[in-house]
């Protein structure tokens, strides 16, 4: 609880503090960003949205509840629980008095490319004879060659005869 009451100087005082998550809001989502392991089964089957988690950290960073309060299922609330149990906020000093905060946080998933169908194709050059050992003079055998194609999504026809 927050008490921001200006004092006869005109300054807010803050009594309880909250603990912060290291670097800010920018930080919390990249830790998310980069730690983010899309569950196997919504992969496969397009799963996408975003799952609610509410949580509470003590006063020494450490995450010791998290619940999810709106879920996708298909693994990924487990997976948003996962994330947010690895978070450490930094640790927070209220005169001797441990405060447990409350936290709310939205975990996105969302598919890359969903639209497109891909092709991935690499070529070799050709690796030196196995009798001789010789190579042509302009072959090389240390370049690989990797070719995307994306496909337009296809449409979907009414073959009615």
């Amino acid at each position: 609880m927050k008490n921001n009451k200006p004092d006869k100087k005109g300054r807010k005082k803050n009594f309880v503090k909250l603990p912060v998550y290291p670097g800010g809001s920018a930080y919390f989502k990249r830790f998310i960003y980069d730690n983010l392991i899309y569950p196997e089964e919504a992969l496969e089957k397009g799963i996408e949205g975003s799952v609610y988690v509410s949580y509470t950290v003590d006063d020494r960073g450490v995450v010791i509840d998290a619940r999810i309060t709106r879920g996708l299922g298909y693994g990924c609330d487990e997976e948003a629980l996962r994330l947010i149990r690895l978070l450490r906020y930094e640790k927070v000093k209220n005169r001797g008095i441990i405060v447990k905060s409350n936290m709310r946080a939205r975990i996105d998933f969302h598919l890359k490319n969903k639209n497109t169908a891909g092709l991935r194709v690499t070529y070799q050059p050709k690796q030196p004879d196995k009798l001789t050992g010789n190579v042509k003079k302009k072959e090389r055998t240390d370049v690989k060659y990797h070719y995307t194609i994306s496909l337009p999504p296809s449409e979907d026809h009414d073959d009615r005869s």
